[in-house]
């Protein structure tokens, strides 16, 4: 019988499979190595990309933070001028009143009474003077009710008084400016003539 010896067969047939075995193991090392970079870069890129973006959008949040504060800025310097505008078109509203407070008076007070002094204190006027009669102070009183510009006429106080060896009733009546004048005059009804 022949005999064959398989034994460096049997070893170049495991040399061969070990030899494919590393080489299968570094393609793989390899492929996952290629992978991993190309995962790598990948992430890597879509970080810098964020963060481009988180970059760019602090950039505008600054530049709307510093438009904000001038808005802002805008508003207060907006609502100074409001209030500035509405000081002076309260001026302006009130600017004849007292025009017409004395073109009111003038056509209110009754003969036989003579006035002596007029104050004013914001929307409150005092009337001091003399009168021939109280018919006369009352009559002063109802006129000053009746009149568009006052209103609340009140006595404070009457007495009797020698004035040139005539005897006057002295008198002080309290009396309310109202505001409405000045708006009839800044908006004329409809149709009327200038």
């Amino acid at each position: 019988m022949i005999k064959i010896n398989l034994l460096p067969h049997r070893e170049e047939a495991r040399r061969a499979r070990r030899q494919q075995f590393y080489g299968l193991m570094a393609l793989t090392a390899l492929l996952a190595g290629v992978i991993w970079f190309l995962g790598f870069s990948i992430i890597s890129r879509q970080i810098d990309i964020q963060n481009d973006k988180n970059q760019f959008l602090k950039t505008e949040i600054s530049t709307l933070d510093k438009d904000i504060a001038e808005i802002k800025k805008l508003k207060s310097q907006t609502d100074s001028l409001l209030a500035r505008k509405r000081v002076i078109e309260a001026l302006q509203a009130n600017r004849t009143e007292m025009v017409h407070l004395f073109n009111e008076l003038a056509k209110r007070v009754p003969e036989g009474i003579y006035l002596r002094t007029l104050t004013q204190t914001e929307q409150k006027i005092a009337l001091t003077g003399v009168a021939q009669s109280n018919a006369r102070i009352t009559t002063l009183m109802n006129n000053l009710d009746e009149s568009p510009l006052l209103e609340n006429s009140t006595l404070i106080e009457t007495k009797a008084e020698l004035v040139g060896n005539r005897r006057l009733n002295a008198f002080s009546v309290n009396t309310f400016i109202t505001r409405q004048l000045a708006d009839t005059d800044a908006a004329p009804p409809r149709g009327a003539k200038k």
